[in-house]
């Protein structure tokens, strides 16, 4: 019995044993089982944090044209790396950030059926429609510009968009700066608000794509250095030790410290299109779209001054000064585009423009002959415009054709324009065209009231007429070249003449304008030269039409990669020039340039210093602008009166986010 016992025990044992034996082979089998689910679950976590290709990440501008976002740092970012966030060439700085520019090379508008706003010195840095841009990313995606300022202050341009799904985009940016300045009374403060959605369908037979914007932008006006100051700023670097007070711009003295000017707006655009016809495979792309566009549209620009200064002349008032217009701008379109793979697209137009521009006060004053007459307040109308484009490429030719004009309304205008392109595969190609304009010029020519007596006129100009031919040869590794020949009949500017006001005037001469650029950058190795020059040259309004003849600037660099090539930089010199010419003059009042003929600027050189680097999606700039003053005191001027910028290091960067 107790064998049997025994030998139970020992079965029963044995039985447990090599169960759990069992459990525990079972137990690693399962742990390797679960050790090879987190490894397969890590490596596609890992995958899907694998960030798409840059071609994921579109921009898209207002005439569909797509580009991808680029996070390279090239000598082009360098330029572009500025308070205008794009190519500054041939725009000469007043001395602060966020002040205007002198155009050495003529700021070309877009071309346009209406009068535009006034105060386009401050029209540098205001965004419009071909300004806001659409995106189409994979994740979201981010990007903040910081630079610092002059003094107080810094500049910060930030964005964020993202798509809720592949068919909606929504984008958000805000760009401010703000700066004190190195003179006196000198404080811009500015703002940049922008906010944009675009959308199709599933089918992709409706598409949109609307934006509002919201921009503010504020200078602080001291009239530029008055006779003492300009005395001052010029024996700067003559004095010994501490007598060299004005070695601080600060203590340079200026007009006056009491005046500002602002320029405010506020725009809703839509943009929208049906599918009435909508065939798309790899071999056809056929579409019959109707479209409508809005475009709504508020502008204000004030002027306030403390008390009435002698340099504007007479006031109505003694005490505080302010001027105050506005413009309301609404416009509607529809359109018909047909668009073919092969036939390329054709767009047939029609809409309409109501504009409202003026102020709120109606003006009684006397002429020269003691005669009682009115200054009305107000340009106000409509118009109705048609208009057709057509574009096309094919086997590297590039056909573009537009027009649009004013049928019937307040005011006659039109523009068209033609070009045919053709470019190889080694993007060497040929570009010319023709532009032609007639619109009447800007609204502050044809009306303007102030509580200064003579800033008050009316004036019936006509259309300004302007026909542009032009040539662009790309050369590839020879460089670009582009020449124009631009004729302007009834050019419409403000001149001042010694001892007088600003006054609007219309040229009764044609003027003809040659420009020829050249522009070409030489790589060798790990060197590179970069170099832009532009002649100019005026025939029939050389005292209205003041260009510099030469305009040039030439950058020496050298690039490389370190630290295991994690780290990629950039650094060498930039040499800018611009031959001696009578430059336009600003009057801040208007917020606008004049035509004068007794002060010359330019014939000096101005070197830049930069080191810039790049570390994954951040690119950092480090710069010393105008390194020359080192060398030789400054002295120059970017318009009469107003100083260029001394020497100074600034430092920001461009951080991209791919979340």
């Amino acid at each position: 019995m107790k064998k049997n016992i025994l030998f139970i025990i020992v079965v029963i044992m044995a039985c447990v044993a090599s169960a759990q034996e069992n459990e525990i082979g079972i137990q690693r089998e399962g742990q390797k089982k679960t050790r090879k689910t987190f490894e397969e679950a890590r490596n596609e976590r890992k995958k899907r944090k694998k960030r798409p290709p840059i071609t994921a990440y579109k921009i898209i501008d207002v005439y569909n044209d797509t580009t991808y976002v680029d996070t390279s740092l090239t000598i082009q970012k360098d330029y572009n790396f500025n308070y205008l966030r794009r190519d500054d060439f041939g725009l000469q700085p007043i001395h602060n950030v966020g002040q205007s520019y002198n155009s050495m090379i003529k700021v070309e508008e877009r071309q346009h059926l209406l009068p535009l706003f006034g105060a386009r010195a401050r029209h540098f840095n205001f965004m419009e429609v071909e300004d806001i841009k659409y995106y189409n990313v994979a994740t979201p995606l981010s990007e903040i510009y910081f630079k610092t300022t002059f003094e107080q202050g810094q500049q910060m341009d930030a964005f964020i968009t993202v798509n809720t799904s592949p068919r909606l985009n929504l984008s958000i940016a805000y760009k401010g700066v703000r700066s004190l300045g190195k003179f006196q009374h000198a404080l811009t403060s500015t703002g940049n608000f922008r906010s944009a959605i675009s959308y199709h369908t599933k089918n992709e037979r409706y598409a949109v794509k609307t934006h509002f914007v919201a921009q503010d932008l504020m200078n602080q006006e001291n009239g530029g250095l008055s006779e003492a100051g300009k005395e001052q700023y010029l024996a700067t670097g003559e004095y010994v030790g501490d007598d060299d007070k004005f070695a601080d711009r600060g203590s340079v003295e200026v007009n006056f410290r009491d005046a500002e000017n602002e320029l405010l707006g506020k725009r809703f655009y839509l943009d929208h299109a049906y599918a009435l016809i909508y065939k798309k495979d790899s071999v056809t792309d056929t579409r019959l779209l109707l479209g409508h566009m809005m475009n709504m549209t508020d502008k204000k620009y004030t002027f306030v001054q403390t008390a009435a200064n002698a340099l504007f002349g007479a006031s109505y008032k003694a005490g505080s000064q302010s001027d105050k217009v506005a413009l309301e701008d609404f416009t509607n379109e529809a359109y018909l585009q047909y668009q073919h793979k092969c036939l390329g697209k054709v767009k047939i137009i029609g809409g309409y423009s109501d504009y409202n521009y003026g102020y709120n006060s109606l003006l009684v004053k006397q002429n020269e002959s003691g005669e009682s007459i009115s200054i009305p307040n107000r340009i106000k109308g409509n118009v109705s415009f048609v208009g057709a484009a057509y574009k096309n490429t094919f086997r590297g030719f590039l056909i573009d054709g537009y027009g649009k004009y004013i049928v019937s309304g307040d005011q006659e205008g039109n523009y068209a324009g033609f070009s045919l392109g053709y470019t190889t595969k080694n993007k060497i190609g040929l570009k010319g065209g023709v532009t032609i304009q007639s619109v009447a010029p800007n609204y502050n020519f044809l009306l303007y009231q102030s509580d200064y007596v003579g800033y008050n006129w009316e004036n019936t100009f006509e259309n300004t007429d302007t026909k542009k031919l032009y040539l662009d040869v790309m050369m590839n590794a020879w460089g670009d070249l582009q020449a124009s020949r631009t004729s302007i009949d009834k050019y419409a500017y403000f001149v001042k003449e010694a001892g007088q006001l600003t006054t609007p005037m219309q040229a009764t001469e044609t003027i003809n304008l040659l420009k020829l650029k050249y522009k070409h950058t030489f790589n060798y190795h790990k060197l590179g030269l970069d170099n832009t020059i532009v002649y100019q040259k005026v025939d029939g309004g050389d005292q209205i039409y003041n260009v510099p003849e030469i305009t040039t600037r030439n950058t020496l660099y050298f690039q490389d990669k370190w630290f295991k090539k994690a780290l990629f930089f950039q650094t060498g010199v930039t040499f800018k020039y611009f031959s001696k010419y009578s430059a336009d003059g600003y009057d801040p009042l208007l917020a606008e340039f004049y035509v004068q003929n007794e002060e010359e600027i330019g014939g000096f050189s101005q070197f830049d210093i930069f080191f810039n680097a790049k570390i994954k999606q951040t690119r950092i700039f480090f710069k010393v602008e105008n390194f020359g003053e080192a060398f030789s005191q400054n002295r120059q001027f970017s318009a009469p009166g107003y100083a260029t910028r001394d020497a100074v290091l600034r430092f920001g960067l461009v951080w991209n986010f791919f979340m």
